[in-house]
C-alpha cells in the first residue's frame, strides 16, 4: 500500500522510469521568487516596499536610541538618584520596549503584506514567460527548486526566467 508520502513522490518516479524507455525526458528547475526579485521590475518594486518601510523603521530606529539613552543614564547616574528615580527610569524604558516590539511587529506585518502583493502582482507575468520558454525549449517537467536536494545547474532556468521578465517589461 502507498501511503500520502510516498505519493508525492511516485509521479515523478514513475515518469522519470517512463522517460528512460521512450526518450530523453527534458526537465528544469526554477526558483520562481528568485526570478522575480531579480528581474527589473522586481528590483524596483522592491525598492518601493523598502522606500514605504522606512519611516517605520526610522520610528524603531528612534524608539531603540531612546531606550538605549535611558540605559546609559541609568548607568551613569545609578549611584546619585533615588530609588524612585531609577524605577522611574525603568518604567519608561519598559514602555519604550513595549513600544518597540509593537513597531517591530507592525513593520514585519506590512513587510509580509507588501512583497505577498509584489508576488501576487508578478506571478501572472512569470507564468506567461513561464509558459513561453516551456513552449518554446520543449520542456517536459518544470520543478520549483525549492522542493529538491540537489540538481544540475544545466537544468535550472531561472536565469532564463528573468532575462524573458525584463524583455516583457
Amino acid at each position: 500500500m502507498v501511503n500520502k508520502k510516498s505519493k508525492k513522490w511516485l509521479l515523478p518516479a514513475v515518469l522519470l522510469l517512463s522517460a528512460g524507455s521512450h526518450a530523453e525526458l527534458k526537465i528544469a528547475v526554477i526558483n520562481a521568487e528568485q526570478a522575480i526579485i531579480q528581474s527589473e521590475e522586481g528590483k524596483a518594486k522592491i525598492e518601493a516596499i523598502e522606500a514605504a518601510l522606512e519611516a517605520d523603521q526610522l520610528k524603531i530606529q528612534s524608539l531603540s536610541d531612546q531606550i538605549k539613552a535611558l540605559q546609559e543614564q541609568l548607568a551613569k547616574d545609578a549611584e546619585v538618584i533615588s530609588a524612585g528615580e531609577q524605577q522611574k527610569i525603568q518604567k519608561e524604558m519598559e514602555d519604550l520596549n513595549i513600544d518597540a516590539q509593537f513597531e517591530v511587529q507592525k513593520y514585519q506585518k506590512k513587510g509580509n503584506e507588501l512583497q505577498q502583493d509584489l508576488m501576487r502582482e508578478m506571478t501572472p507575468k512569470l507564468q506567461a514567460v513561464l509558459t513561453d520558454l516551456i513552449e518554446v525549449e520543449g520542456y517536459d517537467v518544470v520543478m520549483p527548486r525549492a522542493g529538491l536536494l540537489y540538481t544540475n545547474a544545466k537544468h535550472n532556468i531561472t536565469r532564463k526566467v528573468t532575462e524573458k521578465l525584463n524583455e516583457k517589461q
